[in-house]
């Protein structure tokens, strides 16, 4: 078909032909990011038929497959069997207007009880107090020292997970963790199973290594076993992702059965599990990590920045026996090398029972604070009293995004639920409420009044149906 025939006919993109160069889909690719991160091509737009589009450039139809495959693998689009090709929800938004908590209200960001960080900086004194606090400045350790690794072994048998201290390293945090095996196992082009919504922080790094999320449905417990596994079925399925305790963000805890059927389906397809069990202490009964059922398939990160303290860093992360010498390559091959100092503030922490003490604090006062919230939210409180964040629907029609720089012009800090998307969202919006991260109570009741509100304003009805896609 001539090009000077689309004169005139509707189609929501039309690259300059004039800007291609070779190899055609490569520059075809780099126009379609560059219309999406700039806002020419808005959040969940469908994108013309790639038929349509090979013969509007007059191209061949793969130059059109292979350009719009880059930018799924990048995250920038996604497909739909029998619906076509749209933008993601979260491909051009603007990084989170985060504030210092004195000119604004914190309820976006997790900030985990900063006021308990005065029992840490106790530990840090005590032990940099002692005969040979200058070794904690040495840099030799990659991963820490046998004695933080049998430490670790035990805090984790109290999450039900019994592995041998040779089986775990410590990383700088869970975000390293996660990075660490990513690096390690997987390769750009692969496929990892995620939640319709995940954490965040993964969906940008596999964005960054060019390793594609593919969503699987879930409903109130947690991802379905029968979507991940026709998602194996239908692709070349490499790993799955999943926070089967309190996830973020939206406070699902996964049952005991459920997360034996996800198990079965992991072990017959023969993929990893990546799991990520940052929020396990927060559990109201502490139910086996799926770790515990398929230990062989599940790579296990357990970090202490929400537990104990953001700014301690530490990880512990299990591997599997047959990837051991594969992660320790990567470790030191970006030099990994953990503040020995932080390693040995949380074994002091642990051994000591002051870990312990400081979970329980902050289990009461989300406690209290997630009364507060079902005051103004009853409809829409997490089953767990005690999490750090609740999941809050928006009414209908109402664009995440939009609500969250109206909340921001109120001097509310809150995230919108396209930070936290994979695949089509455009049926759903909600925010993320950190009723953990405001200074004090007051604040906290001040900023949900704010979000009342803002509620009210939008539409009075707010949805009752299923709000996992």
């Amino acid at each position: 078909m001539p090009i000077n025939s689309f004169d005139n006919y509707p189609m929501n993109w039309k690259p300059d032909k004039k800007m291609l160069k070779f190899p055609m889909y490569l520059s075809l690719a780099g126009l379609l990011e560059q219309d999406i991160v700039n806002g020419r091509l808005p959040a969940n737009t469908q994108l013309p038929p790639q038929r349509e589009l090979a013969d509007f450039l007059d191209v061949n139809l793969s130059t059109i497959t292979r350009a719009f495959k880059c930018c799924e693998t990048k995250g920038l689009i996604y497909a739909m069997i029998g619906r076509g090709t749209f933008v993601s929800p979260n491909a051009a938004l603007p990084g989170p207007d985060v504030s210092d908590g004195r000119s604004s209200i914190e309820l976006g960001p997790i900030r985990p009880y900063y006021q308990f960080n005065t029992d840490v900086a106790d530990a840090a004194r005590r032990i940099l107090q002692g005969t040979h606090a200058d070794k904690l400045f040495e840099f030799e350790f990659t991963s820490g020292n046998d004695r933080h690794r049998k430490t670790a072994a035990k805090w984790l048998s109290e999450f039900r997970l019994n592995t041998s201290a040779d089986q775990i390293i410590l990383t700088s945090g869970t975000q390293n963790a996660l990075a660490i095996t990513l690096l390690s196992l997987f390769k750009a082009g692969d496929k990892i199973v995620s939640d319709v919504y995940t954490y965040s922080n993964f969906i940008s790094l596999a964005k960054q290594l060019g390793i594609q999320l593919i969503p699987a449905a879930a409903d109130r417990e947690g991802m379905r076993p029968d979507s991940l596994e026709k998602q194996c079925n239908l692709m070349d399925i490499k790993g799955v992702y999943l926070m089967p305790s309190y996830h973020n963000p939206t406070s699902i805890t996964m049952s005991a059965e459920r997360r034996k059927e996800i198990s079965l389906v992991i072990k017959k397809q023969d993929i990893l599990l990546i799991e990520d069990d940052t929020y396990g202490f927060m559990a109201e009964s502490t139910l086996p990590p799926l770790a515990a059922l398929i230990p062989e398939n599940t790579v296990y990160a357990h970090g202490l920045s929400k537990s104990l303290s953001a700014g301690l860093r530490i990880a512990y992360l299990v591997i599997p026996h047959q990837y051991q010498k594969l992660f320790h390559r990567t470790a030191n091959n970006i030099t990994l090398k953990i503040p020995m100092l932080n390693a040995e503030i949380a074994s002091e922490l642990i051994q000591s029972g002051a870990a312990r003490d400081i979970i329980k604090k902050k289990r009461k006062l989300s406690k209290e604070r997630n009364r507060l919230y079902a005051r103004f939210f009853p409809d829409s409180v997490s089953a767990n009293p005690y999490g750090f964040f609740q999941w809050l629907p928006l009414p209908e029609k109402t664009d995440g995004y939009h609500f969250e720089v109206q909340a921001g012009k109120r001097g509310v800090t809150v995230l919108c639920s396209d930070r936290f998307a994979v695949g089509d969202t455009s049926r759903f919006s909600a925010v993320r409420i950190a009723t953990c991260s405001p200074n004090t109570t007051e604040e906290l009741e001040n900023g949900l009044q704010i979000v009342r509100e803002l509620l009210e304003e939008n539409q009075p009805v707010i949805r009752r149906e299923e709000f996992i896609i």
